[in-house]
């Protein structure tokens, strides 16, 4: 099957299962199609009982995508470029320090706990797992994935404070995450992009440095090209293709240099969507259809990207103490989350007026996505691949269904809805 045929096939189910979501269960997007991709699969899985040649037709379909390419090399520089050109820049400028924070010590610091927890639990379950294992999967796992959030956190309702948090980390946090998860992968054997840093300390912390800060500098400095390129033109066509050249040749060059190209995403995405750049650069024309093509962009890979979430389903091997571990790391993945925001929530909460309960709401709000499932996909075979992609789906699964849907009305509880700003749709800022 060639990849024409697979995205067309991808496209149609994401079109319909689109429709099926407005049109009936009224849902989120991200997390209607989800679903609607599950229920699809676990039908397909039913048909099997009478004919298996469907089911054996769409696993030779999703056997055939790489999800881990998909997303990290293709996907994810157009989704991050997206969200963050339609962040608030001067909200995110006055957060910069906790969302700093929250985006690597809290990342480093749930990844050892996830790891602490996770090894008690397999120590119980009588399942050899090596603690070096543990912590891939706690660095797969702690960061909270910014399209979930992003698509999610629209409709919640939360405070603009609290949402800027939320969704700034997410950024932020991913390519930290990502980083880190390489780092741990090379120390343990493991083949990945992170080889080229060595497993000594100063390997890992030059590694880390290069990464990271190369990363952040890199996709200011693209950022601030693109946003000179657009100030010297007014033709929105061409500016328009300006900004997608930014985002794909920026990411492409970011990986040869071996430099966070997630993270230079993030960076340059802020810079244009900057509203000092907009007036400057950008005539209203212009600002209008930049805006809407990014947005068409967004919602489209989202779509595609939850269809495959749930149709993932048809090529993981469900064993019944690795579900069970699942449903169990549920919990462990949210305390392990909540204990690394304590101690910096105190931290800034007096200088920057935090909102009460910020650790609890900021804690069910770190939703899980794609990049988990990712990274857990990449895992060797000889690494538990299949026990921590199991728990993985599991807790991804939870994550955008349960605590996506309840985001909004614990917010509401805990704050009350005159602290609740009204639900939007979607636009810039």
């Amino acid at each position: 099957m060639d990849l024409f045929v697979i995205a067309s096939i991808l496209i149609v189910l994401s079109a319909l299962f689109g429709y099926i979501n407005v049109r009936f269960l009224k849902l989120p997007n991200t997390i209607g199609l989800m679903i609607i991709a599950i229920l699809f699969t676990l039908g397909l899985f039913l048909t099997s009982y009478v004919n298996n040649s469907l089911l054996g037709l769409a696993e030779k379909l999703i056997a055939q995508i790489d999800f881990k390419t998909v997303l990290l090399d293709v996907m994810l520089g157009f989704l991050l470029f997206a969200g963050a050109m339609h962040t608030n820049f001067e909200q995110l400028r006055v957060q910069r320090w906790p969302v700093l924070v929250f985006a690597t010590v809290g990342v480093i610091t749930s990844t050892f706990l996830v790891a602490f927890f996770c090894s008690a639990l397999f120590n119980i379950m009588e399942i050899e797992v090596a603690f070096i294992h543990c912590l891939l999967f706690g660095a797969l796992i702690s960061p909270t994935d910014p399209i979930a959030v992003l698509g999610i956190m629209k409709k919640a309702g939360v405070p603009k404070k609290l949402e800027t948090k939320i969704v700034g980390e997410s950024l932020f946090n991913d390519g930290v995450g990502v980083v880190v998860f390489l780092t741990i992968l090379s120390i343990a054997g493991g083949s990945g992009d992170g080889d080229h840093g060595g497993s000594s300390l100063s390997g890992i912390a030059s590694l880390f440095g290069q990464e990271v800060f190369g990363g952040i500098i890199f996709g200011a400095i693209i950022g601030w090209i693109t946003y000179k390129l657009l100030r010297t033109i007014d033709d929105y066509e061409i500016e328009v293709m300006i900004t997608l050249a930014c985002v794909m040749g920026g990411y492409v060059l970011a990986h040869k240099l071996h430099l966070s190209a997630p993270l230079a995403m993030v960076v340059a995405g802020l810079i244009v969507g900057n509203d000092t750049v907009r007036d400057n650069a950008m005539s209203n024309t212009t600002e209008l259809f930049v805006d809407k093509f990014w947005e068409l962009v967004d919602m489209l890979l989202n779509a595609l990207l939850f269809v495959l979430i749930g149709l993932e389903l048809l090529i993981i091997h469900f064993q019944m103490n690795h579900l069970f571990a699942g449903l169990v790391c549920i919990i462990l993945v949210l305390l392990a989350r909540f204990l690394s925001l304590i101690i910096p929530v105190r931290i800034f909460s007096k200088k920057l007026e935090f909102l009460p309960h910020t650790s609890k709401i900021m804690a069910w709000g770190g939703l899980r996505g794609g990049i988990s499932i990712a990274l857990a996909l990449s895992l060797p075979e000889e690494m538990n691949r299949e026990l921590f992609l199991t728990i993985t789906y599991v807790v991804v699964v939870f994550s955008i269904i349960v605590q996506g849907l309840s985001i909004g009305k614990l917010t509401t509880r805990l704050l009350g809805k005159e602290m609740m700003q009204p639900k939007t749709v979607g636009g810039h800022h």
